[in-house]
């Protein structure tokens, strides 16, 4: 009997400051066993489309919109196969955060990352869920627009999450070499979840309605881009049906949150005050 199971976790962020919404965080979650079938199937879908650059939501427009239709399909086939596990980060602009210290201010950015690894895919709950003796997780991170130093410090408070009291059941293992950064280019599933990424921020934050100044009618990417939003969420809502994308994914057991295939987490400071 084999008691080890190994997990990738793909890792992406988006808009800092959007006009309702800021600070999009999302991940991928892969079991290694599945790993290679997923990446062949997405690209090979890409071969078949003669797609050799690499998908972005910014590079959405009216000529990829089919391609980039086909390609998330293939995505969220693995999705609903409970094959692939989405998570989606974000915080709200008028639930301010309160008394934050000048630590908090300047790493503002890898703390909020470090909160949705300890807690967006429920990790905690994974060694009682897998009944393993052990679980290697392996996390590949987008390039982290921050100094060395302080893309240093985070890497290394995310190989510490193994120690904290709070995943002592998890049976989690991770390696120092086991964190690192990537380029986007070279990894198929960091480039499907930056389309679903920057869907949620371009619709949260209504960027599907903005007009050109000086124009009467949206342009056509954005029109494009509104599309595919909609398809991906037509997608989502296959798996559940009443989904809200604004606010965290309801759970009836504390556990789900490990089990569910896709959910989003609407981030709340513990301090903060609602600003109208």
């Amino acid at each position: 009997m084999n008691n080890k199971e190994r997990f990738y976790i793909y890792c992406d962020e988006s808009v800092k400051k959007g006009k309702y919404f800021s600070d999009f965080y999302g991940g991928v979650l892969v079991n290694e066993n599945d790993f290679e079938t997923i990446k062949n199937a997405l690209d090979a879908k890409c071969a078949e489309l003669a797609m050799f650059e690499e998908i972005k939501w910014t590079k959405t427009n009216v000529f990829q919109l089919e391609n980039y239709r086909q390609i998330m399909d293939v995505f969220f086939e693995y999705i609903k196969a409970n094959k692939l596990k989405i998570r989606i980060m974000f915080t709200q602009n008028r639930y301010a955060a309160t008394d934050l210290t000048h630590y908090q201010k300047q790493h503002k950015y890898h703390l909020l990352y470090y909160q949705f690894l300890k807690h967006a895919f429920g990790l905690k709950y994974i060694g009682e869920a897998l009944q393993k003796e052990e679980i290697h997780l392996e996390l590949f991170f987008d390039r982290l627009p921050d100094k060395e130093e302080k893309n240093e410090e985070f890497k290394n408070r995310i190989w510490e999450l193994q120690s904290i009291p709070t995943f002592t059941h998890s049976k989690i293992k991770i390696e120092k070499d086991a964190v690192m950064e990537v380029d986007s280019k070279k990894h198929i599933l960091l480039q499907c979840l930056d389309v679903i990424l920057g869907a949620m921020a371009f619709r949260l934050n209504q960027k599907h309605k903005e007009i050109p100044e000086g124009a009467k009618r949206r342009g056509r990417r954005t029109i494009a881009k509104e599309k595919l939003y909609k398809h991906i969420h037509a997608h989502i809502r296959e798996i559940y049906p009443n989904f809200n994308i604004g606010t965290s994914t309801g759970i009836e057991e504390p556990e789900d949150i490990w089990f569910q295939q896709y959910r989003h987490w609407r981030f709340l400071p513990k301090k903060h005050e609602i600003q109208e």
